[in-house]
């Protein structure tokens, strides 16, 4: 896998604690410190970079069952979770994340659900050729940034941009699972 389609799927990802730290960053007001952006960055970032590691692993103990269709797998887990995002872009529902709260017990609960989507891409990774400590590596440290610049743009700007990332995000993991895809049938 080329550092282009890494970077992409570590974007793509991030997206989902990214929204959340705009969130984060809009109920922060003006209590706002660069801590609290680092916090939040270090929370998620470690978390979007473990879950993948885990899916890798698990992939990986049953890669020989499903080696035959692994493409349709990856490609199958990535759409479902882009078009998840799609769908959370989407919708005009109000989260519930304004809860200034940057405490274990409330980080937490939101790192490990922005980051269950990334144990299922670590999966689909099981079934491509990647480098895995370095693919997470680059997935930690572009959640951990794009969550800490999320805090502070929350802070200024507020939920405007939060849709809109999610919505990237979708598409862009939608398009990875094709190239997966298209890659395993011979295609590409």
């Amino acid at each position: 896998m080329d550092i282009i389609v890494i970077l992409g799927t570590a974007v793509g990802l991030s997206m989902d604690a990214f929204a959340v730290a705009i969130c984060k960053g809009l109920s922060l007001g003006k209590g706002f410190k660069l801590k609290h952006a680092v916090k939040v960055g270090l929370y998620f970032g470690i978390f979007q970079a473990l879950m993948p590691l885990i899916g890798f692993f698990l992939g990986s103990m049953f890669r020989q069952y499903i080696e035959a269709f692994d493409h349709w797998v990856a490609f199958i887990l990535l759409a479902l979770i882009g078009a998840n995002m799609l769908k959370e872009a989407l919708s005009k529902e109000c989260d519930e994340c304004l809860d200034c709260a940057l405490d274990f017990k409330t980080m937490l609960p939101l790192a490990i659900a922005t980051s269950i989507d990334a144990m299922a891409a670590g999966v689909a990774f099981s079934m491509q050729e990647v480098e895995i400590f370095s693919t997470v590596a680059i997935i930690g440290v572009t959640t951990f940034l794009f969550s800490a610049i999320g805090v502070k743009i929350g802070n200024v700007f507020g939920t405007k941009y939060k849709s809109k990332a999610e919505l990237a995000g979708g598409i862009i993991l939608i398009l990875m699972g094709i190239k997966f895809l298209l890659e395993g049938l011979g295609i590409l």
